[in-house]
């Protein structure tokens, strides 16, 4: 079997009509690179035909595999489980509704090779009173992150990352969250064990034909309930900081 060089995880839960369309367009993006890759579908226990499509697409899709959860433990535990199960030294994640678009790929493959560790993607919103309040609650929640737990990465929160899988592995030990929260507390772990961060200016378009999973008001009480725990975890912790964060200017697609 080819060494793989790239593990794609696609988190899976209640995907609606969008994602055969979604996948096929994340598989061509695949088959651009210069690198043997797969995709791991973890499947966080649906409610709707998720997983039946995931299945169909599976069979068209030959370097894929499907990691099934027996009951639902949210968006951060699939990652984590997907990166786990990877193959890759490279190994990364993307919303697969594909509000970022999967024309990112080649560009955070590369910010790897080049040498970093972690690869983050910084949304920019298109223009509009659609992505108002996305805009807002993405800047409100960047100010609270950086005040709290300062942390210079200015969107923990875009569902858009890549890893070495061997430095990010050791930090996936650390995490606590299973949920949404997952994105900032994998951010903040590998600040402070001192991984090498790279930021990619990427743009947010809000898709209006597919529901999204997020619960306001009760992730909203998560979120600061858990911003309060990790910052409770700065004043003993022995975590290295030497960040090396750049921001580089990208294509926007």
């Amino acid at each position: 079997m080819a060494k793989i060089d790239l593990s794609l995880i696609l988190a899976c839960y209640n995907e609606g009509p969008t994602f055969a369309q979604s996948v096929l367009r994340i598989v061509e993006a695949l088959k651009k690179l210069k690198v043997n890759w797969e995709i791991i579908f973890v499947e966080d226990k649906s409610s709707d035909d998720t997983l039946d499509e995931i299945k169909s697409l599976a069979r068209k899709v030959k370097n894929s595999k499907l990691l099934i959860h027996n009951k639902n433990h949210g968006r951060g535990k699939s990652v984590s489980d997907g990166i786990r199960a990877a193959k890759g030294e490279i190994c990364g994640y993307l919303d697969v509704d594909l509000e970022i678009s999967e024309n990112y790929i080649p560009i955070f493959v590369d910010e790897i090779k080049k040498g970093y560790d972690m690869v983050v993607g910084k949304r920019y919103f298109e223009a509009g009173y659609k992505s108002l309040a996305r805009f807002l609650a993405s800047k409100i929640y960047s100010f609270l992150v950086k005040a709290s737990i300062r942390i210079p990465i200015s969107d923990t929160e875009a569902g858009y990352k890549f890893f070495k899988r061997d430095r990010i592995l050791p930090v996936l030990f650390k995490v606590r969250d299973n949920h949404w929260f997952w994105d900032t507390e994998i951010c903040a772990k590998a600040y402070w064990m001192g991984l090498t961060i790279s930021e990619i200016p990427v743009l947010f378009v809000r898709r209006r034909d597919k529901k999204s999973t997020v619960r306001l008001i009760p992730d909203t009480i998560d979120y600061i309930k858990n911003l309060i725990r990790l910052k409770s975890q700065i004043t003993n912790s022995k975590f290295q900081t030497n960040l090396k964060s750049k921001i580089i200017n990208s294509k926007q697609f």
